[in-house]
């Protein structure tokens, strides 16, 4: 499997969605950290490259991506607004939920977006539940057809209902992509003391279901992989399972002191093995950008950080009346 070659533009607008992400991520610990978003809060700090890559592949609006709790990546990937992703955080009339779903649970059909899921592994029959609507629009509607991501971690590559939907995808040569976002410690376990097999991209074996696995650090190593991907389901091959290997810098979430690794082996990482810096690096090396566009970058999108913050902050909370709509869909 081949790295991608991006021309300059493309690379710069994979670091710039890949800073979006990361500068999005800490000003939601931070605001946390002041009481202003509640509930649980999962960031995504050290994944940047997987969600950028792959979703940089994809239409959005024509292709379905569903996720698990640790969803603001992907939906800032899929370029929906900032400001509606952070006024969801803080329970906001304006968030792209209208402040119900707060941070595990948002949603856009528009964006093609259906979701991030607190059921650890629940959302991967529903990716192949998605792929089941792509082909039939597709095959019997005589529609566009479209392809389905179905993201999940590590830990919940040990869940049953995932292998069901494994079965599933493959018999009925399902146009989805499985994506396991391998950073190495689930909730709080290595994934080779709770993996039999840890070798993740072979889990599918057992169903016919080819298997890659990918440095989710290398933007793109990913973006390379996404191409192999999309060409294998769009060809009516049916399902392709991805296992990314990546890392994440902060606890499994805000609540996580995240004991269970030392200090040195996170630090490691972020010196080593970044994705930012590392496309950072890279760029400059083949003269896609300078110290002078890196500045610009980093500036325009603290702003953009900046402004979706306040808009949070500011933003009106739900009418009472709220609580009883999307309870239920028709009477009974």
């Amino acid at each position: 499997m081949k790295r991608h070659e991006p021309t300059a533009e493309e690379y710069r607008d994979f670091f710039r969605m890949m800073l979006l992400i990361r500068r999005f991520e800490e000003k939601a610990g931070q605001l946390y950290g002041m009481g202003l978003i509640g509930g649980f809060c999962h960031l995504y700090i050290g994944q940047e490259a997987v969600v950028t890559g792959l979703q940089a592949a994809i239409t959005p609006g024509k292709d379905s991506v569903v996720t698990g709790y640790r969803d603001h990546g992907h939906m800032l990937a899929c370029h929906i607004d900032p400001k509606a992703i952070m006024a969801e955080l803080t329970g906001r009339a304006a968030g792209i939920s209208r402040g119900k779903g707060g941070s595990m649970h948002m949603f856009s059909v528009e964006q093609g977006f259906f979701g991030g899921h607190g059921i650890v592994g629940a959302q991967v029959p529903i990716g192949a539940g998605l792929a089941f609507a792509h082909k039939y629009r597709a095959d019997v509607l005589g529609g566009e057809g479209g392809v389905a991501l179905a993201y999940f971690g590590d830990g919940a590559a040990n869940q049953g209902q995932v292998y069901e939907a494994f079965n599933m995808a493959e018999l009925w040569k399902l146009p989805v992509i499985f994506v396991i976002e391998n950073n190495q410690y689930a909730m709080g376990t290595s994934v080779n003391r709770a993996s039999a097999e840890d070798q993740l991209y072979r889990r599918g074996e057992s169903f016919r279901i080819e298997g890659m696995q990918v440095d989710g650090m290398d933007v793109l190593a990913v973006r390379g992989a996404a191409t192999v991907a999309l060409d294998w389901v769009k060809s009516g091959r049916g399902p392709i399972l991805l296992e990314m290997k990546t890392y994440r810098y902060r606890g499994h979430s805000m609540s996580d002191p995240a004991k269970y690794r030392s200090r040195e082996e996170v630090q490691n990482m972020r010196e080593n093995r970044d994705p930012l810096d590392h496309a950072k690096r890279e760029m400059m090396e083949r003269g896609d950008a300078d110290e002078a566009w890196f500045k610009a970058v980093e500036q325009e999108i603290k702003k953009i950080v900046a402004e979706s913050a306040d808009f949070a902050e500011q933003a009106p909370e739900p009418e009472l009346s709220e609580l009883y709509t999307d309870v239920l869909v028709g009477t009974y």
